[in-house]
């Protein structure tokens, strides 16, 4: 087991394997390039709202054991917030029509048997047709598997799997989509709960986990840019990282976990394999605050925006997968934004408060079945380098919930190993 290990990148996969490695007694050094840690998921403070907004919306979901695990361990999981029952509301911004989706609390899925609890217009053995997602083989999309059409699709399954997907759902990894559908819709609504960040992504997996490295001994540098990765002659361990300041020899009993970007990753570690496309995600925010009893989360048909967020103070409405509209002028797509959150929290269209909105362009790899096969896993061909982010091979599309898991079980398998001999 090594003693001391230096985790590149803050991101929350890093951030994870920073913390499960301290926890566990290893000395850790965290580099991050950026002036700030977090990564893609964090929060910062914008002058025009006058507020502190995300990089972008999350969905997550009560079911995603390793997130809300990685809270408790850094005292936040207060910050995770979202309805008190497994319930999911929507509007069609085309019909008007209303209609909450209310899943069963324990594991048998008694909802599809009420008409009242349903998608409107299916019936049980529509939910029983998609059987066989569960089932698809590797290589396989979500529309090679089952059919991808209809009430059941349209109003409710396509618009979650677009929201963990960031794609096309339809184009999605069959793989992946029934990987996600197993941790939450199988395994009933006390998994299915939308959670989101009351005070900000910062607040609820960033901040908390600095102060607890901090005071745990952890060495944080920021502004620490990775410029190479030396690997000793033999070809079985990295020797020494070359950083922009500065350069560091690792002796037997110490070790690196890699948790950039793959553009990044690629960069550093010789004929590494990643993911090659990416998915945008856009988000818009504005300045108001909520009406009384809007849900905190509402999903949003026929319109350009899919989800709808309310927070003190602001709504937000996200596009994923949104190649399409990210070149969009801004003005114009903030007004197009505006009007649908408008109608479906019941507020008047006019004056737009103030907004801001927020792009991606690269926010998360194409879950397609061909990016899929591209993922690399945990362990490198260098015994004391490993590799961690929601680009790797862990099961899941690029979640919160994956880049956690990434991060910590980088640490585990790392640490897990017989330590090197001098």
């Amino acid at each position: 087991m090594p003693r001391l290990v230096h985790v590149v990148g803050a991101g929350l996969a890093g951030l994870a394997a920073a913390v499960q490695l301290q926890r566990r007694g290893a000395r850790v050094v965290l580099h991050e390039a950026a002036q700030q840690a977090g990564g893609r998921c964090r929060s910062y403070y914008d002058a025009k709202l006058g507020a502190t907004i995300d990089s972008g919306n999350h969905l997550m979901m009560s079911g995603n054991a390793a997130t809300l695990n990685y809270a408790r361990a850094i005292g936040a999981v207060d910050e995770l917030t979202g309805p008190a029952l497994p319930e999911f509301p929507f509007v069609d911004l085309a019909t008007h029509a209303r209609w909450t989706v209310r899943l069963s609390s324990g594991r048998l899925p008694w909802w599809i048997f009420d008409q009242n609890a349903r998608v409107p217009n299916t019936g049980p053995s529509d939910y029983l047709s998609f059987v066989p997602l569960l089932f698809a083989k590797p290589g396989r999309s979500v529309a090679q598997a089952v059919r991808s059409n209809g009430p059941l699709w349209d109003r409710l399954l396509a618009p979650l799997f677009r929201a963990m997907l960031n794609v096309e759902p339809r184009d999605a990894s069959a793989a992946l989509t029934a990987a996600m559908v197993r941790e939450t819709l199988i395994a009933g609504g006390l998994a299915c709960r939308p959670l989101i960040a009351r005070n900000g992504l910062s607040s609820a997996f960033v901040d908390p986990a600095l102060r607890l490295l901090q005071h745990g001994g952890a060495t944080i540098e920021i502004g620490s840019r990775l410029e190479k990765i030396r690997f000793a002659a033999n070809a079985s361990r990295v020797e020494a990282l070359d950083f922009a300041e500065q350069s560091v020899a690792l002796d037997a009993n110490q070790a690196v976990i890699l948790a950039v970007p793959p553009d990044i990753a690629q960069t550093l570690v010789p004929g590494l394999r990643a993911p090659a496309r990416f998915a945008a995600t856009l988000s818009a925010y504005f300045a108001v605050e909520p009406p009384f009893g809007l849900p905190p989360v509402t999903g949003l048909l026929n319109g350009t925006a899919q989800w709808l967020f309310a927070s003190d103070g602001r709504l937000s409405a996200s596009v994923y997968g949104a190649e399409h509209v990210i070149d969009a002028p801004r003005e114009e797509l903030a007004a197009r934004l505006w009007a649908e959150v408008a109608q479906a929290a019941h507020l008047p269209a006019t004056p737009m408060p103030a907004w801001q909105i927020v792009v991606d362009k690269r926010a998360t790899f194409a879950a397609s079945p061909d990016q899929e096969t591209l993922r690399p896993g945990t362990r490198t061909r260098w015994n004391n380098l490993m590799l961690a982010g929601d680009w790797t091979a862990t099961g899941l599309p690029a979640t919160i919930e994956g880049a956690i898991r990434s991060g910590q079980k980088a640490a585990d398998t790392l640490l897990n190993q017989p330590m090197e001999r001098r």
